[in-house]
């Protein structure tokens, strides 16, 4: 996907993000939170979206958001001002392919069901691992394709929409792990039905 058709396709869905995608996506953001409140520090979110996953952040936290949709960020904004959220110190425009922060920045990031939406994933995850620290970790929550059975046959049927939808269907895993400092911790499949995967990389 294009940045434009990126930005077209969240432009509309931003009004309804949250009562549709984020309900089927509530599992596995719950889960990528819960694993960053264990740990401390800096975290950057990348593809903060609506802001969905920010109130459950930990106060200990100092958590940055991006996104390149403004129409996202501005729902996100809000959501900061009305619950009052501390531990959200800064929500920014940003292209994820050239993220605007120095090496080794921050202890966590994580980005949740956006490497299957921007048009070089290989790009982000190099700029994610980048910005985090050695030690650190990236959290990655993504739908990635099936190579068999029914799921796989409507991943293919879907994939020419994919700018419609607003991600890529049939995502394949092996884009994002090329990166050679970032070595997998800990993977598993996310309800519902296992269409998201869960994944914990460590920076070496």
């Amino acid at each position: 996907m294009e940045l434009d058709a990126v930005k077209s396709s969240y432009r509309r869905w931003a009004p309804v993000y949250d009562a549709t995608f984020g309900r089927i996506t509530r599992m596995g953001r719950n889960r990528a939170v819960e694993t960053i409140n264990a740990s401390r520090g800096r975290v950057l979110e990348v593809g903060v979206g609506t802001g969905l996953s920010l109130s459950r952040y930990a106060p200990h936290l100092e958590v940055t958001g991006i996104d390149y949709s403004d129409d996202m960020l501005d729902v996100a904004r809000r959501r900061v001002d009305n619950e009052q959220l501390r531990q959200v110190c800064e929500l920014r425009q940003m292209d994820a392919q050239t993220l605007d922060f120095p090496d080794g920045h921050f202890d966590t990031v994580v980005a949740m069901y956006l490497v299957s939406v921007v048009p070089n994933p290989e790009r982000v995850m190099a700029e994610v691992a980048r910005v985090c620290k050695p030690g650190g970790q990236v959290i990655i929550v993504n739908h990635f394709a099936r190579e068999r059975g029914f799921l796989a046959w409507v991943e293919r049927l879907f994939a020419p929409l994919a700018d419609k939808l607003g991600w890529h269907s049939d995502f394949e895993r092996a884009r994002i792990m090329g990166e050679p400092s970032l070595e997998v911790a800990e993977e598993r499949r996310m309800a519902p039905f296992g269409l998201f995967t869960f994944l914990r990389l460590q920076k070496t």
